[in-house]
Order: structure tokens, then C-alpha cells, then sequence
């Protein structure tokens, strides 16, 4: 009696869903499900001879649609559905807006379904913050609103929102802030104005917060990635490229788009928290690095800043020319490289006597350009005996002195892939200088860390006191002074510990401290006492 009286409500609904199709003119009727107030405008545009129910097309989502008929072969049975498909209803009136839970909405982890683990045409839901496939009546999205009575949804691709099950759209202006911490986007002014900026932003449980200077979280062992995304962050031109989407809209590498979400993500005023998850991002990398760099597992952050700047140029179109990427714009300097290889003696000359055996052969010289994105620095030895409080001394070294291997007349000697005495001297610096010192030897046993102190400047690094550059051509003024902007440090035994950043902050010129999530000001005096890996120097345009 229960099945046959489910059939009669069905049944009855079905008459009711039809009489009204018949009706000419537009008219309200309950929706099932949605509650005492859940009505729905039925447009009499509707094919009033269509029969029965509505179909299961009605409620898809309308690029969705529009996607699979052009992916789709054209059949004329295609044609004929396309063409039933339903206007979308707009409305601003929606009763369910006051359920929305912001706190609850978090946009940085990859948009899948959660029933399906599909990442086509997903929804979240504005109440609980789930992702969802479809809207359609069959759809994981539609079923949650029937289910857990959440009504609002949000598409991730396209940032319009729904009313499910009703299935008609909402265009209220209160939502334009979920669209922007979704997608967040900023105009060519904004931009300019970012380094000006001294104004803080507020989250939503009521913490402050810079924009620029949000925390990322560590997902497991992921802080070598964070300290370079920090580190590069501090790049303008960089980042302003990347603040754009136009600017690399034709580049599909998703390790770009993924990397131009992340830059928009922390320079975003309007974030509803104070810190970023890099997980999209990081999954890009995985994919893109062939699990060379992936979650879970401790990586080099100068194997990393090297492998991200040349990747990142490749998928920008660059090429080998001078400037062909913003990579190249920013980073690319070139070294006079002169290579001395010993030349080996010819039979006759072995069995000859008039060979000094003590010299054989003397060397080879060969002399070449070699554009380079980051010079490495090499640390001298730490002591290997203890002073007489038993104490070992962690020497100091001033950079100067270390910046001498690139004076022209340094000799480094080599052993890899050959024996050579090699001479640096460079020819071109860059706008942005990236340095990195050689803390770590690795052997066939075990790995070496150096603990080697380095002195250097915060401000007014000027290079040509201490190496020999080129002279400026014409009306060009030599730019040889730069400050440091980022300063990355490790802590902790070599194959452990963990990396942390300096970063300053041009609109007022303070230094902070970042490590993951912790976010503190610091005094330019605390970035000199630590153990510097790796270091950003932006040249002054004025010297």
C-alpha cells in the first residue's frame, strides 16, 4: 500500500508538472524538496507539447553542454537536444544566500569531485565547501542539495552560481567576493600601486594579514618549495607578469597557470585567510619535474629555484636569445668562461727526450660566453680540529671574498666532466643577481654541511670595487649596486633541518621572517647572522 501510494504522489506530480507546461503564461509552483519558499519561475517559452517530465539535460551546466556538442559528432539527434535545452533562469532573489559559510571555503586544492574524483564541470558547495560534479538531475551536486539541504553552488570554471535543485542562476552582487577569492584578479593600476601599498587586510576570523606576506603551509617536507615561492615573490617584474593572466593566457603549461594562480593567491587583498596552500602548484611540479621534486620528500631549494626559472622559461616560449622570456628579463647574466685543459703527449713526443716529463704538454685554452640565471659560491674549508675550550669556532668569511672566483684571474680547478683550471670573469650582470653558497658536499658516504659564516651587506652590494666588469656601451650607465631583497637559510644537520626565508617589504622597506606559516618582522641586523644559502640582489636603477 506505501509503494502504491508513492506511485500516486508521483504520478500527480508528473499531472501537475505538465498541466503547467500547458499553462501560456509564466507561473509559480513548489519545488520538491526545496522547502516552504522553494518556488521556481516556469518561463512559458518551454515547447508546451513536450510530454511527461522534465528532461535529464535541463538542469546541465551550459558550457558543459556547449563543450561536449562541438566534441561531439554533430548528429542530427545532437542538434535536436542542444536545441530543447532550457534557458537558465537568472534571479537575484534567491532565499538561501544566508546559509552561504565563508569560513568554510577554501579554493587551493584541486578542483575534483569528491563523490567522483572527476575534475570536469565540479561545483562546491558555498554551505559545507565540498566539490561536486554537475548540476544535472543525476549529478553528485544535485543530490548533495537534496540530501544535506545545501542549496548554493558555485562552478569553478566559470564563477557562476545555481540554486539547486530549483537550477536557476544567482547574480547577487554580495557573491563577488567568493568569485575573487576564487579567481583573484587585480588591473594594470593595481598593480603598479602594490609596492606602495602599506595598508593590511583582515580575514575573516579577524587576524591581520600584508598582502605579499601570507604564510603557505607546509604540506609534508614542501618548505624548500615555500621559501622560493617566497623568495621569488619579491621579483616585480616577475610578479607583475604573473599578476596578469592575459599576459600568458596562450601558454597551456600547467605549471605556468598553476604558478600565476599562486602569485594572484598571495598578493590578494581580499583573501578570506591569512595564508596560502601551494597544493595545485605543487602538484604541477610533480608532474612537470617527472616526481624529481615532489610531496613528502626534502629537496635542494637552489636544485629547485634552478630547475623552476629554466622550466618556466621553456613553457613561456623563451629560446636562447637575450630577453625572450620575463625569466631571461630578470634573472639571465653572462660569464667569460676560460677553460685550461691539459693537453696529452703524442707517442712520438712520450719516446722522445727532449719532452720535460715534468710539464708534459703543457695546456689547452679555450674561451667562451656562458649565460648563467645564479652564480654559486664556494665556501673555504670549516677547521678540523677544536681551540682550547674544546669549542670549535665557526669561522667568517666577508663575501667579497668569495666573489673573487669571478674576478678573471681566480683559478678553480675542476675535475668534472674533465681535469681543467677554469677562470670566470663576468661580462653582463643581471637586474636581479641570485647567489647561492655551496654549504653541502656530498660523497659516496654521507653529506657535509660547511657552517661558514658569509658578511655581506643588506644594502649598497657594489660589485665593481671588488670584480672587474664590462664598460658601458654609449649613453649606458654602469648599474654595479644592489640591495638584497631575499635571503634563504638553512637550520639543522645536513639531510634534515629545515629552510626559512628573509624577505623584504619595499612599501616600507622591513625586513621579515618566514618559515611555512610563520609570518614575523625582523631587524635587518638578524638577516646578517645567519647561515645564508641563497640570495636575491635587485640592482639600483638610480646608481
Amino acid at each position: 500500500s506505501l509503494s502504491l501510494s508513492l506511485c500516486a504522489v508521483w504520478g500527480g506530480g508528473r499531472a501537475l508538472m505538465k498541466r503547467s507546461r500547458d499553462h501560456e503564461s509564466a507561473e509559480l509552483l513548489p519545488i520538491q524538496n526545496g522547502g516552504e519558499d522553494g518556488f521556481a519561475k516556469r518561463s512559458h517559452a518551454e515547447d508546451p507539447a513536450s510530454p511527461g517530465p522534465l528532461p535529464l539535460f535541463a538542469y546541465a551546466d551550459d558550457e558543459e553542454e556547449e563543450r561536449s556538442f562541438f566534441n561531439n559528432v554533430r548528429s542530427p539527434t545532437t542538434i535536436s537536444q542542444a536545441s530543447q535545452r532550457r534557458e537558465t533562469e537568472v534571479r537575484r532573489d534567491c532565499p538561501y544566500l544566508d546559509t552561504v559559510n565563508r569560513q568554510v571555503l577554501d579554493f587551493d586544492f584541486e578542483k575534483f569531485c569528491s563523490v567522483s574524483l572527476s575534475n570536469l564541470n565540479v561545483y562546491a558547495c558555498l554551505v559545507c565547501g565540498k566539490y561536486f560534479q554537475g548540476r544535472g538531475r543525476n549529478s553528485h551536486a544535485y543530490t548533495h542539495s537534496l540530501e544535506a539541504g545545501h542549496h548554493v553552488f558555485i562552478n569553478l570554471l566559470t564563477e557562476k552560481i545555481y540554486c539547486l535543485p530549483d537550477g536557476y542562476e544567482v547574480n547577487d552582487p554580495s557573491l563577488d567576493d567568493i568569485r575573487h577569492v576564487l579567481n583573484p584578479r587585480f588591473t594594470r593600476e593595481q598593480v603598479r600601486q602594490l609596492d606602495k601599498n602599506k595598508q593590511w587586510s583582515r580575514a575573516l576570523d579577524g587576524s591581520d594579514y600584508l598582502p605579499g606576506m601570507v604564510g603557505l603551509n607546509n604540506i609534508k617536507e614542501t618548505d624548500f618549495v615555500n621559501v622560493t615561492i617566497q623568495s621569488l615573490m619579491r621579483i616585480t617584474p616577475l610578479r607583475d607578469f604573473f599578476l596578469i593572466p592575459e599576459n600568458y593566457q596562450n601558454f597551456k603549461s600547467p605549471l605556468v597557470q598553476r604558478f600565476g594562480e599562486l602569485t594572484r593567491k598571495i598578493w590578494h587583498p581580499r583573501n578570506f585567510k591569512g595564508q596560502v596552500s601551494p597544493h595545485e602548484f605543487l602538484q604541477a611540479v610533480m608532474v612537470a619535474s617527472k616526481k624529481r621534486f615532489r610531496i613528502g620528500v626534502q629537496s635542494d631549494p637552489v636544485e629547485f629555484m634552478s630547475w623552476l626559472l629554466n622550466t618556466l622559461h621553456v613553457d613561456l616560449g623563451g629560446s636562447k636569445k637575450l630577453n625572450s622570456s620575463v625569466i631571461f628579463k630578470c634573472f639571465q647574466g653572462e660569464l667569460e668562461v676560460v677553460k685550461e685543459i691539459q693537453r696529452k703527449l703524442t707517442v712520438n713526443e712520450k719516446l722522445s727526450n727532449d719532452v720535460d716529463k715534468s710539464d708534459p704538454g703543457g695546456f689547452e685554452r679555450e674561451v667562451s660566453r656562458m649565460p648563467f640565471l645564479m652564480l654559486g659560491l664556494d665556501l673555504p674549508p670549516p677547521p678540523l680540529f677544536k681551540d682550547v675550550m674544546e669549542k670549535n669556532i665557526i669561522p667568517q668569511v666577508p663575501l667579497f671574498n668569495i666573489l673573487k672566483k669571478f674576478d678573471g684571474e681566480t683559478v678553480t680547478e675542476v675535475v668534472r666532466p674533465q681535469i681543467a683550471r677554469m677562470r670566470y670573469c663576468v661580462t653582463r650582470l643581471p637586474q636581479y643577481l641570485i647567489l647561492h653558497m655551496r654549504r653541502f658536499t656530498k660523497n659516496n658516504f654521507f653529506v657535509e654541511k660547511n657552517p661558514t659564516l658569509v658578511n655581506f651587506p643588506v644594502k649598497n652590494l657594489e660589485l665593481k670595487d671588488y670584480i672587474p666588469l664590462p664598460s658601458p656601451q654609449g649613453s649606458e650607465k654602469l648599474r654595479s649596486k644592489y640591495d638584497l631583497i631575499a635571503n634563504a637559510v638553512h637550520d639543522g644537520k645536513p639531510g634534515e633541518g629545515c629552510y626559512r626565508v628573509f624577505v623584504q617589504r619595499k612599501s616600507e622597506e622591513i625586513w621579515y621572517e618566514m618559515q611555512d606559516l610563520h609570518v614575523a618582522e625582523t631587524l635587518p641586523q638578524m638577516v646578517a647572522l645567519s647561515e645564508a644559502y641563497m640570495q636575491i640582489y635587485e640592482q639600483q636603477q638610480g646608481s
